[in-house]
Order: structure tokens, then C-alpha cells, then sequence
């Protein structure tokens, strides 16, 4: 009976398997980050691994890459679409690729729609201040945004922060109340 732990040991000790373990989890977690080239080099490590059933996984994952890498990139007719791809994109929870979409439009054109979109989705990712101060920049270029964002469920996250409540429920008196008050102190 002691015969048949030790080569269980002696799998669990073999350096080739940790090792081939390790590079299969790295390329699980490239492939999670969409970096399929990283991807497929840790699972190729995987192949002359001693686990024929995990180089059989990293196969079936490396073909999942490969299909990644094999595919044109998304082309756009216009920004709009561009955009409505980037939402679609924070709205199924893929923040990292919406983020790089949304900063590529941006370079294309600092339109109203896109620093609105930006600071939605900064507020979603839990960067408070970047959130304000893109909406902030939104709502000049467009003061109608200021109503959208009032209803905007992305903006939850900042619904009892007093800079966000400013910025859409702006107090128009508030200049002229205060050169009343230092009128009135002397």
C-alpha cells in the first residue's frame, strides 16, 4: 500500500507538472484579459507538459485564440456606431474593452455623447474623479446631458456625493447670493 502513495507523491513533486500547471493557469488568465497572444504562449508551454489531460484543455483553448486572433477588426461607419459598440460593451460588463473604445472615440473627437459615455463608465469602475470631472466636461459642451444624467443608473454610484448633486442641480442665485451677503456684511 505504501507503494502506491508514493507515485502519487512523486506527480504532485514533479517539477514538469508544476511548472506546466502554472503556465496552463497563466493562459487562463490571458485568455480571461483577451490577450490571446499571451494566451496561446503560456498554453503552448502546457503541450510538453507530462498531463495529457490538461495539454488536451490547452488545446481546446489555444483553438478558442487562435479563432480570437483570426477574426478582422471591428470596423465602424461612423462615431455613433463606434459608441453604441463601446456601450454594448459596458453593458455586458466588459469594462476594459469599452474603456479602450472609448478613449480611442475620444482621440477621434471630444464630442459631448463620448465624455458623457467616458464618464459613465468611469463611475461604473469606481473612479469617482475622473467620473465628475468628465461629466463636468460633458455637461458644457452640452447642458441638455445635465437632465440625462439626473435618471442615468450608471451614475448611482455617485448619487450622494454633494459635487455630483452641484453639477446637475447647479443653484442659479448661488452668484448672486453671495456678492448680497459680503453687500450686507459691511
Amino acid at each position: 500500500m505504501a507503494q502506491k502513495g508514493t507515485p502519487k507523491k512523486q506527480v504532485a513533486e514533479d517539477p514538469r507538472h508544476t511548472q506546466a500547471v502554472q503556465s496552463y493557469e497563466q493562459g487562463l488568465r490571458a485568455l480571461q484579459e483577451r490577450k490571446f497572444d499571451k494566451a496561446k504562449g503560456h498554453l503552448q508551454k502546457v503541450l510538453s507538459g507530462p498531463n495529457k489531460s490538461l495539454s488536451d484543455r490547452a488545446m481546446v483553448h489555444m483553438h478558442a485564440c487562435d479563432q480570437h486572433l483570426e477574426k478582422p477588426a471591428l470596423q465602424f461607419k461612423t462615431s455613433e456606431e463606434h459608441f453604441d459598440f463601446a456601450v454594448s460593451l459596458m453593458n455586458t460588463g466588459d469594462y476594459v474593452a469599452a474603456r479602450e473604445h472609448m478613449e480611442k472615440l475620444l482621440k477621434q473627437s471630444k464630442s459631448d455623447y463620448v465624455l458623457y459615455g467616458l464618464a459613465a463608465l468611469s463611475c461604473l469602475t469606481g473612479h469617482v474623479e475622473e467620473a465628475l470631472k468628465t461629466l463636468d466636461e460633458a455637461i458644457h459642451a452640452n447642458p441638455a446631458l445635465r437632465f440625462q444624467a439626473r435618471n442615468d443608473s450608471d451614475f448611482q454610484n455617485l448619487a450622494e456625493d454633494p459635487r455630483f448633486t452641484e453639477l446637475l442641480y447647479p443653484d442659479p442665485g448661488a452668484e448672486d447670493s453671495d456678492s448680497q451677503e459680503e453687500v450686507n456684511t459691511y
